[in-house]
């Protein structure tokens, strides 16, 4: 049966799009979870990810079935003692959703935000680490609703000198960039498949470290599937703790052989770092639009845009669907971000995605499609 759907080309910022050949491994044959055909496939994927996010040798890393949300709901669950107080940092709608998942978790969470489009300022940080006295932190390394990539070596590096365990996100940054989890020695580092990594949905991420290890045996009611205990000794056989999307394992097999061994690492990142310089000049080149992040910080895997005076988010949404007819999927913005924005009489943004496998030339020719819709 020939496929139903119109075929896009994806410029959000999740999912992503997939590589032809990493579509046909999902034709692979199925494989016993418990069998010595699982441990062919999850050794070199977990191999590889530590090679993909440089990471200290006695780093553990954890596949969930899920997504990176169920990876940061397992940190919140599995090093969030009770009665201890957990800040979470915010720049964005991600970094409120690591607060949302602290307070539906039941913890004592206390939330530092920034007005989106900021990034973290260490000064505040420092103030809110004195006043309330956390025993863990949780914070952004890349929020996706604005395209603001934190400094968190800096923000890590306060955080471990107060004391409290680091809980970083890095869902829509990694792959697409170093992870500077050697740097930070963050206690948890979560993502996910579908976003820089070029994959499909299915798998959350997570470098653990011996001391997020430490601190779980002393943190109760940790769950099951959110229980990095419960995770890590399957995940020292190279296997997942619950039966795993065999198909999404082999293509997750043949995407990171291609990242490490042949495009290579140091490439993959300098190739996101090309694309959103492209993004960059072609954004400097329309007349009213302005980049959304600051210069130092903006993200290399997306790119936010304030539009001009007179174009509402309602037009982008317009604007979505004649990309559509083009061929391509264009992103109109954080719906939630746009609604406060134009709430406060503030102009809307809409995101451009340069993630994952996209290439130079794709990008090209988007933006040359976008550069004859876009409203002057």
């Amino acid at each position: 049966m020939q496929s139903p759907f119109q075929e896009l080309q994806l410029f959000i910022t999740g999912p992503t799009y997939v590589r032809p050949e990493v579509r046909q491994a999902g034709l692979w044959p199925e494989f016993g979870h418990r069998d010595a055909e699982n441990r062919k496939r999850f050794e070199p994927v977990m191999k590889n990810l530590m090679a993909l996010a440089q990471a200290p040798e006695d780093y553990q890393v954890i596949i969930f079935n899920g997504s990176g949300t169920t990876a940061m709901d397992a940190s919140i669950r599995s090093l969030v003692a009770d009665g201890e107080t957990v800040l979470n940092v915010s720049v964005g709608a991600f970094g409120d959703l690591y607060h949302k998942l602290a307070v539906v978790n039941g913890k004592k969470a206390v939330q530092l935000k920034f007005d989106p489009g900021s990034c973290i300022d260490t000064s505040r940080l420092k103030q809110a680490l004195d006043e309330h006295r956390p025993a863990v932190v949780t914070l952004t390394h890349n929020e996706t609703s604005t395209g603001v990539t934190n400094d968190i070596q800096e923000a890590c590096e306060l955080i471990r000198k107060s004391g409290a365990l680091a809980l970083v996100d890095g869902i829509s940054i990694f792959g697409g960039a170093p992870s500077r989890i050697s740097q930070t020695r963050c206690a948890m580092y979560s993502t996910s498949t579908q976003k820089s990594l070029g994959l499909p949905a299915g798998f959350g991420i997570a470098f653990v470290s011996p001391d997020a290890v430490a601190k779980a045996e002393k943190v109760e009611s940790r769950g099951l599937i959110s229980d990095i205990l419960s995770q890590l000794p399957r995940a020292g056989k190279y296997q997942t703790l619950t039966t795993p999307n065999c198909t999404l394992a082999n293509q997750m097999y043949m995407q990171l052989e291609y990242i490490v061994s042949h495009e290579g690492v140091e490439k993959r990142f300098a190739r996101h770092l090309e694309m959103r310089d492209m993004v960059h000049g072609f954004v400097d080149g329309l007349e009213g639009y302005e980049l959304f992040a600051p210069r130092e910080n903006r993200s290399p895997t997306l790119t936010t845009v304030r539009v001009p005076e007179g174009i509402s988010a309602a037009r982008l949404k317009e604007i979505k669907e004649t990309m559509r007819d083009r061929g391509y999927l264009f992103d109109p913005g954080y719906g939630k971000l746009n609604d406060a924005l134009e709430k406060d009489g503030i102009r809307p943004v809409f995101r451009i995605g340069h993630m994952g496998d996209i290439t130079v030339d794709m990008l090209q020719n988007y933006l040359k499609s976008l550069r004859e819709v876009l409203p002057a």
